[in-house]
C-alpha cells in the first residue's frame, strides 16, 4: 500500500506537538517483543479526540495510507502494533480521561489511554473495583485489554468473553462514528446520560457489534471510549493456597470451586510463573527452587451483609471439597503468603513487567481449552519442550477459568534471553511448531497474534472469507492495520 500524507496535513489536524517523525520515535514503534520483522511507520500521531481521528481517517482513505491504532505503552508482545506496510501509528494514550464512574449502576466510562492503576484508584473511592487480568503491566490500556479479550482473574464475574466490556464508541475505517449496545439508541450520549442511562447494556436491537471489534487488532475500527462493568469491593477476604505435583487434583478442586461459586479470584500457576510474579529481589530462579510444581490460588470474599460469617461458611465448604479432591489448603507456600499473592496479582506491575524478570524476554502461547483438555495440553507442551531442547524449567504455565468455568484460558510463557540471537531463533522455531501441535490436540487459538494468523485461518477458509466480507463493509479501503488477522 502507498501513502501520500505529508507532515503539514497531520500537523493541521493534531498540532505540531503531536506529530512525530524523528528516527528514535519511529524506531520505537517499528518493533516489539514478538517475532515479526520490524517495520517503521512514516509518522506517529497522538490524536486528542474523536474528531481528530475522523479527520485522519478521511485523508488516509484519500491517500490509501495505513493507520495502526495503539493504546497501550511499551513493551508490546504480540506484533499487532507493528505496522506491516508502514503508514501512520495512531497513539491513543493521550486520550486518558475517566469520563464518569457510577456507583449505583456499577459502571465506568473511559477513554483508551486510561491505565488499570488510574481506573482502580478512581473506582476505589466509590467502593468498587474492576476485575483485571493477572498482574498486567503498568502501561497496559484498560480498553486495549478489554478489546483483546484478556481473561481476568475472577471467573464468577466472567459471564461472557466480552466481559467486563459493555458499550463503545467506534470510528469505522470509513470515518463513520457508531456507538454499540444501548449507546446506539436515538439521541446523543449526553442526552441519554441526562435521562439516567449509563451505557451498561451491551446488546443493541438484533445485533451485538462490540463482538466484531474485540479481537480484531484494530482492523475494523478505532475505539474512542468504552463503558466497563465494575464490581463492589469486598468487606473482608480470605486468600488461600493449594499446592503439589498433581495438576489433575488441583484442576478438579478448581473446577468445583468455580462451579459452586465459592470464591472470587481463582487460578493455577506453575512454579516458574509464580516465581516470576512474586520474586522481590529479582532472583526468580532462587524462589522457583523453593516453590512446588503447581500452585492454586483462590480468595473467598465477604461483602456488605455479614461478611465475616459469609467467609467462615464458605471456607468451611471449600475445606470439605479440598478433602474430597485430596488437596491440602495453606495460608502460605514455601514462605510465600496467600495475602501477598492476592496483593501482587490484583494490581499492575509497579516495576519490571513480570514476564521479563526471569530471562529478559518472553514468548506467550495462549489458547482456550475444555476442562478435559488442559492436562493433555500441558503434557504435550512438556514432551515437545524435552524433544526440542527447550528447558521445561523456563516455561511457565497459567490456567485461568473463564466464563464461570465453561472454558479455560491456558497460557504457556516461554522465558528466554531476547538478546541472544541464536536462542531467540530456536524459541521462534519451537513456538511455531508447538502451536501447530497444540492445534492438533484441541487447543483453540481465539486470539491469533504474531506468526499464528495464517496457521489458524488456513483451517477455516469459510470464516476467513466471511471476515474479509465484513472488513470490506467497515473498512473498504483496507486502511486500518492491514496485514493482521486474515487481511
Amino acid at each position: 500500500m502507498s501513502g501520500g500524507i505529508d507532515r503539514k496535513q497531520l500537523v493541521d489536524i493534531a498540532g505540531k506537538d503531536n506529530v512525530f517523525d524523528d528516527e528514535e520515535t519511529l524506531d520505537a514503534y517499528s518493533q516489539d517483543e514478538s517475532f515479526l520483522p520490524p517495520r517503521r511507520p512514516s509518522f506517529v500521531v497522538k490524536p486528542k479526540g474523536r474528531d481528530e481521528i475522523v479527520a485522519l481517517l478521511k485523508i488516509a482513505n484519500e491517500t490509501k495510507t495505513p493507520l495502526v491504532p495503539v493504546s497501550s505503552g511499551p513493551p508490546h508482545f504480540r506484533g499487532d502494533t507493528v505496522p506491516e506496510y508502514g503508514g501512520i501509528v495512531l497513539d491513543l494514550s493521550g486520550m486518558s480521561k475517566i469520563l464518569f464512574v457510577d456507583r449505583e449502576d456499577r459502571v465506568a466510562m473511559i477513554e483508551p489511554g486510561v491505565r488499570f492503576r488510574e481506573l482502580q484508584a478512581a473506582l476505589r473511592k466509590e467502593g468498587m473495583k474492576l476485575p483485571i487480568p493477572l498482574c498486567p503491566r503498568e502501561t497496559k490500556s484498560v480498553v486495549g485489554s478489554c478489546l483483546e479479550r484478556e481473561p481476568h482473574t475472577i471467573p464468577k464475574y466472567h459471564l461472557d468473553h466480552c466481559d467486563p466490556l459493555s458499550c463503545a464508541e467506534v470510528v469505522f475505517g470509513t470515518g463513520d462514528v457508531f456507538c454499540t449496545g444501548e449507546a446506539a439508541g436515538p439521541g446523543t450520549i449526553e442526552d441519554k446520560q441526562k435521562a439516567g442511562w449509563r451505557q451498561k447494556i451491551r446488546v443493541e436491537p438484533q445485533t451485538e457489534l462490540i463482538r466484531l471489534f474485540q479481537g480484531s487488532q484494530g482492523t475494523m475500527g478505532i475505539v474512542t471510549w468504552v463503558t466497563v462493568r465494575c464490581e463492589v469491593m469486598p468487606g473482608t477476604q480470605k486468600p488461600l493456597l493449594a499446592a503439589g505435583d498433581d495438576l489433575e487434583a488441583l484442576l478438579e478442586f478448581l473446577y468445583r470451586l468455580v462451579r459452586m461459586r465459592l470464591c472470587d479470584e481463582a487460578f493455577i500457576l506453575d512454579g516458574a510463573d509464580m516465581a516470576a510474579i512474586a520474586a522481590e529481589d529479582g532472583d526468580v530462579d532462587a524462589l522457583q527452587d523453593t516453590l512446588p510444581r503447581w500452585i492454586l490460588f483462590f480468595c473467598i470474599s465477604g461483602y456488605r451483609i455479614l461478611p465475616e460469617e459469609r467467609v467462615s461458611i464458605l471456607e468451611k465448604e471449600t475445606r470439605e471439597i479440598a478433602k474430597l479432591c485430596n488437596v491440602g489448603l495453606q495460608d502460605a507456600v514455601a514462605g510465600l503468603p496467600a495475602e501477598k499473592v492476592l496483593d501482587i496479582t490484583g494490581q499492575p506491575c509497579a516495576d519490571t513487567y513480570w514476564k521479563l524478570r526471569k530471562r529478559g524476554a518472553c514468548q506467550d502461547i495462549y489458547f482456550i481449552s475444555s476442562f478435559d483438555g488442559i492436562a493433555r495440553c500441558v503434557e504435550v507442551m512438556r514432551e515437545f519442550a524435552g524433544r526440542n531442547g527447550l528447558p521445561v524449567r523456563d516455561i511457565g504455565v497459567y490456567v485461568q477459568p473463564v466464563c464461570q468455568g465453561h472454558g479455560y484460558h491456558c497460557e504457556f510463557n516461554i522465558f528466554h534471553k531476547g538478546e541472544d540471537h541464536a536462542e531467540r531463533e530456536r524459541v521462534k522455531d519451537a513456538y511455531e511448531s508447538l502451536c501447530r501441535v497444540l492445534l492438533n490436540n484441541g487447543a483453540f487459538f481465539s486470539r491469533p497474534y504474531d506468526l499464528l494468523p495464517e496457521m489458524v485461518y488456513e483451517r477455516d477458509a469459510v470464516a476467513g472469507g466471511v471476515l474479509r466480507k465484513v472488513k470490506s463493509v467497515f473498512d473498504p479501503n483496507n486502511i486500518l492495520n492491514p496485514g493482521k488477522l486474515c487481511f
